[in-house]
């Protein structure tokens, strides 16, 4: 009994990727370090991409996951490549839709406890322990960031990419919420709250755009994202 209560605790310690990182343990930075430099020599011949942003969830019988291929084909023919987070919902709709017109695309899958798994489509696909890293290559090829419904995650790139492009750490590139009846109760919390307490400036909110056309989205990216920017 006790084995086994020892072997599941130190099942759940291994979860806990940041607090491996002690000093006794610092030879984990190797692992870190070696996740960077398979990340950039892989990913170098992707660009320029667009990267989607998305839920694992979505089933493709849903209206997102067939707006997701839709929009991916899109990306595709216009030149891009299309970078996901390798996993299902979302993410394999985009990598699906790529692939169906002939075009390039990687999936960055994460190892989680409970593994997510990753889809069939991409031309390249890598693995990924830390998140960290994985959120670098997701942005480091890019030109545009498409956000369509997701949980946690998806915020956490939406507000990440803007952060990014905000504080000058990346050049200003288009960043897309897709799906206004969505995203309309963040939108609106944003302008409320965060614009209305003077937590960010009024010119913050040109730094996304809210779109449900896939023509739209995808003219958008070849207006401000063009293939010959550099």
């Amino acid at each position: 009994m006790q084995k086994e209560a020892n072997k599941q605790a130190e099942s759940q310690k291994r979860e806990y990727v940041l607090e491996e990182l002690s000093v006794q343990e610092s030879w984990r930075l190797f692992r870190i370090m070696a996740e960077f430099v398979d990340g950039f020599e892989t990913l170098s011949e992707i660009y320029p991409a667009v990267t989607i942003f998305g839920s694992a969830r979505t089933q493709p019988e849903d209206t997102y996951y067939q707006l997701a291929e839709t929009i991916a084909m899109g990306v595709a023919k216009a030149g891009f490549s299309v970078v996901t987070g390798g996993g299902p919902g979302i993410m394999e709709a985009a990598n699906k839709g790529a692939a169906e017109v002939g075009g390039k695309s990687a999936g960055l899958n994460i190892k989680l406890p409970h593994e997510q798994e990753p889809n069939p489509y991409p031309n390249i696909s890598l693995d990924f322990r830390y998140f960290f890293v994985r959120k670098v290559m997701l942005v480091r090829y890019s030109v545009a960031f498409v956000c369509l419904p997701g949980g946690f995650g998806t915020l956490d790139e939406f507000f990440e990419a803007i952060t990014l492009i905000q504080t000058k750490k990346i050049k200003p590139c288009p960043v897309i919420l897709v799906g206004s009846d969505y995203w309309k109760g963040l939108i609106t919390w944003i302008e409320n709250q965060q614009l209305g307490h003077g937590m960010i400036s009024k010119e913050d909110l040109a730094l996304f755009h809210v779109l449900d056309d896939p023509e739209h989205i995808v003219n958008l990216i070849k207006e401000k994202a063009p293939l010959d920017n550099g």
